[in-house]
């Protein structure tokens, strides 16, 4: 019964997203354009704590997310997903699934936009519906956004500031998307990796294959896995 109402609730969510992003930004009007350098975004996290974060962008491949979460639990090992909200409306039991298992969430915008040509309010508008629906998926408040393809700007920032998110960027690019080889994706993610570092990733099937490997590297250079926010020192 619990399921059933809370996925009622998330269907009256969503059929008033259009009109709650039309009135995004009339409580607190245009931000002030804030530096890159800001506190706001994170490239890497203390290299002293000797933990690395496993980020994954989530917009597709469910039954491949389902596969990274057994791998990792095999390994005793948490990430971080940045979840899509399109995608989050059609896969709810996936993100169940992932918060159920221990890994830290956060936003991945939510019809996986290019950040920098949105403007402060069209950004309000993408990453606000995308966060409320993760929230309400999960009863847990999220604190990170991921900008689709790296791509943000200082309206990106001025928003997620607004909405109490960081953003969140990467050191090493395993690039998966587009390559498909587990060996490259190996090799970008562990070569002289150091504590601190956020590796993103995707739900590919060369990735999930890649992952063992990954984890093993980790484990016998003296390092472990951490959420980005306990990297960050916030958990």
């Amino acid at each position: 019964m619990k399921s059933k109402f809370l996925t009622v609730a998330i269907n009256l969510f969503l059929a008033v997203i259009v009109l709650a992003v039309s009135l995004v930004g009339i409580a607190g009007g245009k931000a002030e354009a804030v530096s890159f350098e800001s506190d706001s975004v994170c490239y890497g996290g203390d290299e002293e704590v000797g933990g690395v974060s496993l980020m994954f962008n989530v917009y597709e491949g469910a039954e491949i997310v389902e596969k990274i979460l057994g791998i990792l639990d095999g390994y005793g090992a948490k990430a971080t997903f940045f979840i899509g909200g399109a995608w989050a409306d059609d896969n709810i039991d996936c993100v169940r699934k992932i918060y159920s298992a221990g890994h830290e969430l956060g936003s991945h915008g939510y019809f996986h936009k290019d950040h920098s040509k949105l403007g402060y309010e069209g950004n309000l508008e993408e990453i606000r519906p995308s966060v409320k629906l993760v929230e309400m998926i999960c009863g847990n408040k999220i604190n990170l956004f991921a900008p689709p393809s790296g791509a943000f700007d200082s309206n990106t920032v001025s928003a997620c500031e607004t909405l109490g998110l960081k953003v969140i960027m990467w050191s090493r690019d395993t690039i998966d998307w587009r390559d498909k080889d587990k060996n490259l994706i190996v090799s970008r993610a562990t070569k002289d990796l150091k504590g601190g570092e956020f590796i993103l990733m995707h739900p590919k099937p060369e990735t999930a294959e890649a992952l063992g490997e990954i984890l093993d590297y980790i484990g016998k250079n003296g390092l472990k896995t951490v959420t980005v926010s306990e990297n960050l020192g916030e958990k």
